[in-house]
């Protein structure tokens, strides 16, 4: 048996420390451990990590201090996906580690909830017999008092119940009740509460739907790869409507049937509520859900019902992908192509890839589901690397919606201004809300005005952090910076010509609602943006009342751009759609065009047609057009032909080094420092470029610079990066992060 354990710490120091296990915890301690150990002066919390018979440090070690926890909070599996984790994304393993383990979980004084439960102690049960609790009457002793009576008729009536709730209801203190536990007539006892996020929420069980023909053709791929002794990842390339969370649905149902579990992702917590309703229909308590949107509780709990077993399938956003499920069959990353599955903070993981390694280490198959696959996954299935399954067709034969793309720069002539709404899209809203149908609009940018200017010298307001322009925000009346989230007060005039008249440029989300309120002054609008979706269950409810037909209109941010399913959707607006098409970005293209692709599949889910009306000022630009006529495979085809001759990702890893600091001249100088001691010890085939300001050249106070490499192998940067680190001193005040398969380049 093991005598030695390998502990990493909770600071981050990015190695592991030999300690010795003590007789008494011989047979409490494994790999993936919480301990207690003495650190220098301290003592401090960390994760046994490996076990061992001997140490190069000898006899000289200190001995662990407690075990926390019955059994290992993270399972042998988990623990080598960190591992890849930290050793692929060129991360303290420390950062890994606290990755894959919820901080509910993991922090100190994380623990069940417990109450205290109050019941009768029935004479007659002592021998076995059933109790006839709330069943058969209890001959009250004659010798209680009132309130004891009333305690004792409380607890027949109900079966018992936890001793606040029977306080309460009496109106009593806690004397009676324990006057009668005294006399052997009640019982209290500690119990374990569930802290349950669908508490009274009962849905109505769904049975599998009849699958067409390529829902059906998909679902066999997937189940042929589950099969597999070493199951193979699938793209499923489905349109929008075309079916793909039936056929998640009864793919799960193939891993339950082989006793196996099951891990979905979803890249938005506004998708959860939807998609966690619908997994419960149909396979009942067996659903858990871990999103940032429960309360710490309420996650700890879904957690330790995941790791007992209790559940066996995990739902939820990017973290949901470290569920311990035992034996998973089925990771399903739903809208794979997403952003929000890349995470912004050491380790800069993608979920979507490192769900591919978690198949890999537990021989699972992964589902990679989208109407507009990354690129990346797209030519993971030319090189062979992916099988594919393609859905191209809507449940039930429905027609794809009808896009009609509007030049704003024609709007614009017509009135001499720049224009919010067209034409076209006014007698749409009005001609839908006279039918009693509803729709959806899309601006992929909050707050009222996007810059508050002086038209007399010219003066924009900017952030003083940042090197962005404030945003206006009316209801609040307040400048804000959404970089930073600082705050200023509207000026009352120009700081520099003392001009009172501003000009409020550009729209968010918050205009756009007001001009609705004027355009259709009796239609139920909602906004949903990162400014009204506050509170735990803001998603929920207003999705809700979307669905039951008490909103007309839904505004929002690209939080309502995909997955969302309502079937009286029949026009879907887009504003100003070649906003993103302007960022500093060789991906601004491929954006615009899924943004635009799904967007456009909320239209035309029900009986009746669908109509997207896009209004851009480059109508002609290939993403937009490609988007128009929903043709995935011509748009793929050129922008990876682009790609190809720069060399971009999918043809190569992209690494961005970023080096930040208050004073620029320190990071200028830090970031050619480290490039120099780089440049020597990079392979030839690495493509790279030396120090320059980031496209944001300053963010929360910080100067930005970035170096960019770019190879076909990420090991050939990682390992000369990984060694620079180690010998190269940065200067104090600034900081180097690394992100490897940067998703932007900003």
């Amino acid at each position: 048996m093991a005598t030695i354990a390998k502990v990493i710490v909770e600071i981050s120091l990015d190695r592991e420390f030999d300690y010795r296990i003590p007789a008494h915890l011989q047979e409490s301690i494994k790999v993936g451990s919480q301990v207690n150990v003495p650190f220098q002066s301290r003592e401090l919390r960390g994760f046994v990590v490996g076990l061992a018979n001997n140490s190069a440090f000898g006899d000289k070690l200190k001995e662990i201090a407690g075990v926390v926890g019955e059994k290992p909070l993270i399972p042998d599996e988990i623990m080598k996906l960190a591992y890849w984790i930290a050793d692929y994304y060129c991360a303290p393993i420390e950062h890994a580690v606290r990755t894959v383990l919820p901080s509910a979980v993991r922090k100190r004084g994380a623990k069940h909830k417990k109450q205290l439960f109050v019941k009768i102690v029935d004479a007659r049960n002592v021998d076995g017999a059933s109790s006839s609790a709330g069943t058969t009457e209890l001959e009250v002793p004659s010798t209680l008092t009132a309130k004891q009576k009333l305690v004792f008729q409380s607890l027949e009536k109900f079966g018992g119940m936890s001793l606040s709730e029977l306080k309460e209801r009496c109106g009593c203190s806690d004397s009676p009740i324990k006057t009668l536990q005294k006399n052997g007539l009640v019982k209290i006892e500690e119990t374990t509460i569930q802290r349950d996020p669908h508490a009274g929420m009962e849905l109505l069980r769904t049975k599998p739907f009849n699958l067409m023909d390529e829902q059906q053709m998909a679902l066999d791929t997937i189940c042929a790869s589950m099969d597999l002794e070493k199951p193979r990842t699938v793209l499923l390339h489905g349109v929008t409507g075309s079916g793909k969370t039936e056929v998640y649905l009864q793919a799960i149902q193939h891993a339950l049937d082989q006793g196996k579990g099951a891990i979905v992702l979803v890249p938005e917590i506004a998708l959860t509520p939807q998609t966690v309703d619908r997994f419960r229909s149909r396979f009942g308590g067996c659903v858990a859900v871990l999103h940032s949107s429960l309360s710490d509780g309420e996650r700890h709990d879904e957690w330790h019902r995941i790791r007992n077993g209790d559940a066996q399938i995990a739902i939820g956003a990017r973290s949901a992908l470290f569920a311990p499920i035992a034996n998973p069959g089925l990771i399903v990353v739903d809208e794979e192509h997403e952003a929000t599955y890349k995470q912004d903070e050491s380790p800069r993981y993608n979920a979507r890839d490192v769900a591919v390694m978690r198949g890999y280490l537990e021989n699972c198959c992964v589902v990679l589901g989208s109407a507009t696959p990354a690129l990346e996954s797209f030519a993971n299935v030319k090189n062979g690397r992916y099988d594919l399954a393609e859905m191209l067709l809507r449940v039930d034969d429905r027609s794809m919606p009808l896009m009609r793309i509007v030049d704003m720069c024609i709007e614009k002539e017509k009135d001499g201004r720049p224009q919010i709404f067209s034409t076209e899209l006014v007698e749409g809203i009005y001609d839908r809300l006279n039918c009693n149908e509803q729709v959806i609009l899309f601006l992929n940018r909050r707050g009222f005005s996007s810059s508050l200017q002086c038209e007399q010298c010219g003066y924009v307001a900017e952030c003083a952090e940042c090197s962005v322009s404030m945003t206006y925000h009316k209801r609040a009346h307040k400048l804000l910076c959404h970089i930073c989230g600082a705050e200023e007060k509207v000026p009352d005039r120009c700081p520099d010509c003392k001009d009172p008249d501003f000009k409020y440029a550009g729209m968010g989300t918050e205009k756009i609602e007001e001009v609705l309120g004027k355009l259709c002054p009796n239609a139920r609008v909602a906004r949903m943006d990162s400014d009204t979706m506050r509170k735990k269950d803001s998603y929920r409810q207003v999705l809700d009342k979307f669905r039951a037909g008490k909103i007309d209109i839904l505004l929002g941010t690209q939080m309502i751009a995909k997955g969302l399913d309502f079937p009286n959707v029949t026009l879907v607006g887009v504003l100003h759609a070649d906003m993103s098409l302007h960022m500093p970005d060789f991906r601004a293209g491929e954006r615009t065009f899924q943004l635009l692709t799904q967007v456009a599949g909320r239209a035309g889910r029900g009986e009746k047609a669908g109509e997207v009306i896009v209004q851009a000022y480059t109508p002609h630009h290939p993403a937009i057009q490609a988007a128009r006529s929903l043709d995935y495979e011509g748009f793929c085809s050129q922008d990876l032909e682009f790609r190809r001759e720069l060399n971009y990702p999918p043809f190569s890893h992209l690494v961005l080094l970023t080096f930040k600091g208050e004073h620029e001249l320190d990071v200028m100088r830090a970031a050619d420092g480290f490039f120099q001691r780089l440049e020597k010890v990079l392979p030839e085939t690495v493509t790279h470029s030396p120090p320059m300001p980031a496209p944001l050249a300053r963010a929360k106070g910080q100067w930005r610079y970035q170096i960019m490499l770019r190879c076909e192998h990420a090991v050939k940067m990682t390992k000369p990066i990984r060694h620079v680190q180690t010998c190269h001193k940065m200067p104090k005040g600034v900081t180097c992060t690394v992100d490897i398969d940067a998703l932007s380049l900003l």
